[in-house]
């Protein structure tokens, strides 16, 4: 979810996702087409006797969508902010703030895991929807009856700010309630423990929503869909935090002495052959062994059959390479490949040599052996690190 940065403030890059340029006038129409009877709700809510009909004529109902629209995705940016600023306070990185089809993200470069932080920077943006709620409606007692159309807005504002918080405070993790009960459990419990737990406390929550929103209001479907996929992705990203707890890329990466290679030389019909024989989807590609580029199966499928033997791995590889230190963590190479979308990455030293290569297959095996045995220490280990026990 990168999205298209409008701005920023305190550091922070503010993105617009696509789904956000959807969903908006969307809200906005929602909004537009049914101010009569919020209009109405809001008179029952607040005492007031705002003339629905009034508003509901001309365009006027569209100009007072758009208005309350903006106000609100302008208050969920605002409730992300107090998530964001109180993280900062205690150290923590903030890549971005999106806005998008339901509502916004802080995406923070690291997950808070003492308690007390979590649960601090969890509460921070229902409190902060809370306030702009009661400032919302501060405006609107004061507003006079014959500013119905901004009495209107501010009211419609109270009410969904309010509700927002409320919602948010539901323990669908990864939502700022389950992210609260998360932080509870975490209490006396391992955090990664505490995140299944919550995780699936969320997942309830989430299947819960849907046969909700089978009934009422198929949004409600969609958004319990992503928070049972944000549940699950969360307390499957924590899982691999905690196995892969002080192990660094060495640990698992195949050596150099044990590492298959190819020439740039080498054609691509050779090539294709020793993938073939090798099991290999991928080569790291040496030029007087050096690393020059990495070369995968799909460089060579996009070379016709008749012209492989003319054409060379050099013409087809990819020398645009993500590289990654032996010394750094198992999570950084994870990341890596993540941001990258590739399926191994060549290891180098600080002199720029080629030491090793760490792949999927590595880290999937490194994991369901941590997992097995309980620990690196308890594992075997050679100079090949992981790889020799493939």
């Amino acid at each position: 979810m990168r999205g298209i940065r409008v701005g920023s403030a305190f550091g922070i890059p503010i993105r617009l996702d696509l789904t956000f340029l959807l969903i908006l006038p969307l809200f906005a129409w929602l909004i537009g087409s049914d101010v009569g009877n919020l209009s109405l709700l809001i008179n029952d809510l607040f005492g007031t006797s705002i003339d629905g009909a009034a508003l509901s004529d001309g365009s006027l109902q569209w100009i007072l969508g758009s208005a309350a629209a903006i106000g609100l995705f302008a208050g969920v940016l605002l409730h992300e902010f107090g998530h964001s600023l109180v993280a900062m306070r205690y150290g923590y990185e903030i890549e971005s703030i999106t806005l998008w089809l339901f509502g916004g993200v802080a995406r923070f470069k690291e997950i808070p895991e003492d308690w007390k932080q979590e649960f601090t920077i969890a509460v921070a943006g229902p409190l902060v929807s809370v306030a702009i709620g009661i400032v919302a409606y501060a405006v609107f007692v004061a507003l006079p009856e014959s500013q119905a159309p901004l009495k209107f807005v501010t009211g419609y504002l109270a009410l969904m700010n309010v509700s927002l918080a409320v919602f948010n405070m539901l323990p669908g993790f990864p939502m700022d309630g389950g992210r609260v009960l998360r932080a509870l459990l975490a209490r006396n419990r391992p955090h990664a423990k505490a995140t299944q737990m919550a995780a699936e406390v969320g997942k309830v929550f989430a299947f819960l929503l849907g046969i909700f929103g089978l009934f009422f209001n198929l949004f409600l479907v969609a958004l319990a869909f992503f928070i049972y996929m944000g549940a699950s992705g969360e307390a499957q990203q924590t899982v691999l935090k905690a196995t892969f707890q002080d192990v660094v890329v060495n640990d698992i990466m195949t050596a150099r002495e044990n590492l298959d290679v190819v020439d740039e030389k080498t054609s691509v019909a050779e090539l294709l052959e020793r993938m073939f024989v090798e099991r290999h989807t991928g080569y790291p590609v040496l030029r007087n062994g050096a690393l020059v580029g990495m070369v995968t199966l799909d460089d060579a499928r996009g070379v016709r059959e008749v012209e492989r033997d003319a054409y060379r791995v050099e013409d087809i590889m990819s020398d645009d390479l993500a590289t990654i230190d032996p010394s750094a963590d198992a999570m950084d190479a994870i990341a890596l490949m993540q941001e990258r979308s590739v399926g191994r990455l060549p290891v180098v030293d600080e002199q720029g040599e080629l030491v090793g290569l760490v792949s999927r297959s590595d880290l999937v095996t490194a994991f369901n052996i941590i997992r097995s045995r309980g620990s690196l220490d308890a594992m075997p280990r050679s100079e090949g690190g992981l790889a020799q026990l493939r």
